[in-house]
C-alpha cells in the first residue's frame, strides 16, 4: 500500500476531526491512539474501520506483528508519512499507530442484571479523564460497566480512551436521562447506592449489600441532589479526616467499588 504523504488525505482529514466531539457523534467513530489502546481494540473485537501507522516511528515489533495480524483480518492499515502521523494524533511523541474505531451501542435496555449484575453510574461527569480512570477501576473490581446518566463528558473522548487503558472497548458503557436511569433500575430490581461527600452511613457499616446493584455518584462539582438520593436505597460515605471536603471522583469510585467488591465476596464465602 503506497505511503500516505499529504495531511489532506480524506482517511487522515477524518481521523484528525475525531478530536472534535461533533465528528463523533456525528460519524459514530472514535479514535485509539498508541499500541496499547490500538491492541486492545483489536483484541476485544471492536470493529475497527482502519489503522494509520507511521513506518518510520513505529519501532516496537509487537506492534508490527499487530499490524500484519489486523490486516491479515481484512482491515485497512494505511502506512502514513512522520509529518503526517504526527498532525492526528495530541500526543507530544506518538507511538506511531492509531485506529479509527466504531463505537458501541450505548443503550441502556440492553444491559440487563444477568449480563449487568453491578456497575457504577455517574452523574453529568464533566471530565473525561475521570471516565477512563472509572472503567479501569471497574475492570480491577469485575464489575460489569458504566453508566453515563444526563449532560456528560464523552467517553470517546481521546483523553477517556487514553486514561481507560484500552479497557473503554472492554465494558459495557450506556447513556441516558435520569428518568430513563430509575425505570429501567426500578424495572430490573437494582439496588441503588449513592456516595455523598456531606452525608451518609459510612461504607464500613454496610454489611446488606446485594445484587443486582448500581454505584451512583454525582457529578464533580455538585454531587449528589435529593431527586438522585430518593431512587437509593442507601447513601453511603467515605469518611474524611482532613481538611479537603471530597475526593476527586475518579479516587472516591476506585474506593467505593472495592469496597462493594469485598463485601460482595464475604457474601458468597
Amino acid at each position: 500500500m503506497d505511503l500516505i504523504k499529504s495531511r489532506s488525505n480524506q482517511k487522515v482529514k477524518l481521523a484528525r476531526s475525531l478530536r472534535l466531539r461533533k465528528t463523533r457523534q456525528k460519524t459514530g467513530l472514535f479514535l485509539a491512539e498508541g499500541i496499547r489502546h490500538t491492541g486492545e481494540a483489536y483484541e476485544s473485537g471492536a470493529v475497527i474501520e482502519f489503522i494509520l501507522f507511521s513506518p518510520d516511528l513505529l519501532s516496537s515489533q509487537f506492534a508490527l506483528n499487530l499490524i500484519d495480524q489486523v490486516s491479515n483480518s481484512g482491515v485497512p492499515c494505511y502506512p502514513t508519512a512522520p509529518n503526517v502521523f504526527v498532525s492526528i494524533t495530541e500526543k507530544e511523541h506518538p507511538q506511531g499507530i492509531c485506529a479509527v474505531v466504531q463505537q458501541p451501542d450505548l443503550r441502556l435496555t440492553r444491559l440487563e442484571p444477568h449480563n449487568f449484575p453491578w456497575g457504577v453510574a455517574l452523574i453529568s461527569p464533566q471530565d473525561p479523564g475521570n471516565i477512563g480512570t472509572i472503567l479501569r477501576s471497574i475492570d480491577a473490581v469485575g464489575a460489569s460497566g458504566l453508566i453515563l446518566i444526563d449532560s456528560s463528558a464523552d467517553p470517546f473522548h481521546p483523553s477517556s480512551v487514553r486514561a481507560s487503558m484500552g479497557m473503554v472497548f472492554w465494558y459495557s458503557i450506556a447513556m441516558c436521562s435520569f428518568k430513563e436511569f430509575a425505570i429501567w433500575a426500578s424495572e430490573n430490581n437494582y439496588a441503588v447506592y449513592g456516595s455523598s461527600s456531606h452525608s451518609g452511613i459510612d461504607i464500613h457499616n454496610i454489611s446488606d449489600i446485594q445484587l443486582p446493584l448500581i454505584l451512583l455518584l454525582g457529578s464533580e462539582r455538585q454531587g449528589l441532589m435529593e431527586k438522585h438520593n430518593a431512587q437509593c436505597v442507601e447513601v453511603i460515605s467515605l469518611p474524611m479526616q482532613g481538611r479537603a471536603s471530597s475526593l476527586n471522583l475518579g479516587v472516591a469510585a476506585g474506593i467505593l467499588l472495592y469496597q462493594i467488591r469485598d463485601k460482595l465476596s464475604l457474601k458468597m464465602i
